[in-house]
């Protein structure tokens, strides 16, 4: 029988988030200092193949109320056998497979995770103008992540867009990117700067809040705010023409009362908060009550109030 891990919230485990590899093919200012970073970690932190990784996911949802698994980087795309590890999700009676990707790789790569079963993807695109995207990432050719976003829609694929937004950087492209979404009928995300990684102590230089978000789509939309859903990243509102859009404002409106997401790196190790530097190793070796006890452990790193932020980067543990 499936013991019962909660916290005095009712906060329990419901989204497993598995950072699959710590390599990327971009360098995005908010995830990492430099290409150094992205060089060593490409070159010290292997993964998990798929057989571990799938033993590790399948006892996971023997062990917890699981209902999604959303596959995260570095880069998932990179992954070796990510079809296979998405097959294998699928036959473990997981109702929901998604991935969380920068697109680079996407446009040949989208129907082939459509057959493996994936079901939705969010594509990472901070801009549509290729000065400012080569700001953001480092990396010439948003052309790339425009292609593989419309094969992922060519594909089947429920497909929604995340920008994260920084003052001075691509605070800009808000209305061309919300643009770039409406014409393609896609949802699109706005992102508050997080304080994770080198940017631990001085994201306010770059917070460009969920009110200051709001003020430039309603100079030119009329919003109509949503209801926002139990255990949701976050609010969505509507304009007048039927177009929606959110804002995922960890700063402004935080929303950790009710998370339900556990993240899973990619050496096995389990967090239960990204504001948490300290990893729990899981072993398959160990009996179920050992288990019970790391994630209620797990459960324990989340925040009461509010993000709090890590020197943890981004491309250790995922978006």
């Amino acid at each position: 029988m499936m013991a019962e891990i909660k916290d005095r919230y009712g906060r329990t485990f419901r989204t497993l988030r598995v950072s699959l590899l710590q390599h990327c093919n971009l360098g995005c200012v908010y995830c990492v200092a430099g290409d150094e970073e992205v060089k060593q970690a490409n070159a010290t932190h292997p993964s998990l193949p798929v057989d571990e990784l799938l033993a590790i996911i399948c006892r996971l949802r023997d062990q917890l109320p699981l209902d999604t698994v959303r596959l995260t980087g570095g880069e998932p795309l990179l992954y070796p056998g990510l079809a296979s590890l998405i097959r294998g999700i699928r036959a473990a009676g997981i109702p929901a497979v998604r991935l969380t990707t920068n697109g680079f790789l996407l446009e040949r790569l989208a129907g082939s995770l459509k057959d493996a079963g994936l079901e939705a993807i969010n594509v990472s695109l901070d801009a549509v103008d290729e000065d400012v995207f080569f700001r953001m990432s480092r990396r010439h050719s948003v052309t790339r992540i425009i292609k593989g976003i419309d094969s992922a829609i060519a594909a089947g694929l429920k497909v929604k867009i995340n920008t994260v937004v920084m003052k001075g950087m691509n605070d800009s492209q808000l209305l061309p990117l919300l643009d770039f979404a409406f014409s393609r009928g896609l949802t699109i995300r706005f992102l508050e700067v997080m304080a994770m990684g080198h940017l631990h102590d001085q994201a306010d230089r770059y917070l460009v809040t969920q009110e200051e978000i709001l003020q430039t789509i309603g100079s030119r939309y009329t919003l109509t705010p949503q209801a926002r859903a139990a255990s949701a990243t976050a609010r969505y509102w509507t304009t007048e023409d039927g177009h929606r859009f959110g804002v995922i404002a960890n700063e402004s409106e935080p929303f950790c009362r009710d998370c339900d997401r556990l993240r899973l790196d990619s050496s096995g190790h389990i967090y239960g908060c990204l504001s948490s530097n300290q990893p729990i190793e899981l072993n398959m070796g160990e009996k179920e009550g050992e288990w019970d006890e790391k994630l209620r452990q797990a459960l324990a790193q989340k925040q009461e109030l509010r993000f709090v932020g890590s020197d943890l980067s981004m491309l250790r543990i995922g978006g």
